[in-house]
C-alpha cells in the first residue's frame, strides 16, 4: 500500500487533491481512499489530506503517520509545519515551489525531492493560484502510481459541472506540470 500526505492551507483545494488521486486510482483499476484532517480550521490555516492506493482492499482508515508520498502545496508551510515528519528514509516529496530543492530546509535527503513552480503554471495556464491539480501533474511524472490519463479523466469526472473551460485548462496545467 502507498500512502500519500498532502500539505496546504485552507481554501487551496488540499482536500480536492486527495480525491483527485483517489479517483485517477479508481480510473486506472486500483483501490484508493482519500480524506481530509482538519478541524475548525479557517481559509488559510494550515491543512492535510491523505490518499492511500494499493491493488488490494485497504482495511485502515487511521491518518497517514508514515507517508511514501508527501506532497506540499505552499512552500510557506516549511517556516511553521515539520512536513516531513514520519517520513521514511525513502519517502518522496513534491512541493510547489519557485526555488531550488537544494535550498529547501526539509529533513529529507535532497535526492528525494522534487520541486515544481506549480503557481506559475497555474497563473499561466488558470489564471488563477490554485495549484492542487497542477501538482498532481509532477505527482503523477514522478511516482507513477496512477497514468496521466486517469487523472485527466478524474479531473473530467469532479470537475464537469464546472464546464469545459475549467476542465480543460486543469488538464492543460497537469500535463505541463507533468512534462516540467
Amino acid at each position: 500500500m502507498i500512502q500519500i500526505r498532502i500539505h496546504g492551507r485552507g481554501g487551496q483545494g488540499v482536500v480536492t487533491a486527495a480525491e483527485l488521486i483517489a479517483i485517477a486510482a479508481f480510473n486506472d483499476g486500483k483501490e484508493a481512499q482519500a480524506f481530509p484532517s482538519f478541524g475548525v480550521e479557517r481559509t488559510g490555516a494550515p491543512i492535510e489530506s491523505f490518499a492511500r492506493i494499493d491493488d488490494k482492499i485497504i482495511q485502515t482508515r487511521e491518518h497517514v503517520y508514515e507517508p511514501d508520498i508527501i506532497i506540499v502545496q505552499d512552500s510557506t508551510l516549511l517556516d511553521t509545519v515539520d512536513v516531513a515528519y514520519g517520513a521514511k528514509k525513502n519517502t518522496q516529496l513534491i512541493i510547489n515551489t519557485s526555488k531550488d530543492k537544494n535550498s529547501l530546509k526539509i529533513n529529507l535527503p535532497k535526492k528525494n525531492i522534487s520541486a515544481v513552480d506549480a503557481t506559475k503554471i497555474a497563473l499561466d495556464i488558470i489564471g488563477k493560484n490554485l495549484v492542487n491539480t497542477v501538482i498532481l501533474g509532477a505527482f503523477v511524472k514522478k511516482t507513477g502510481l496512477v497514468s496521466l490519463e486517469a487523472l485527466k479523466k478524474a479531473i473530467k469526472q469532479k470537475f464537469g459541472s464546472k464546464g469545459a473551460d475549467i476542465i480543460n485548462k486543469n488538464i492543460k496545467a497537469v500535463s505541463k506540470a507533468y512534462n516540467s
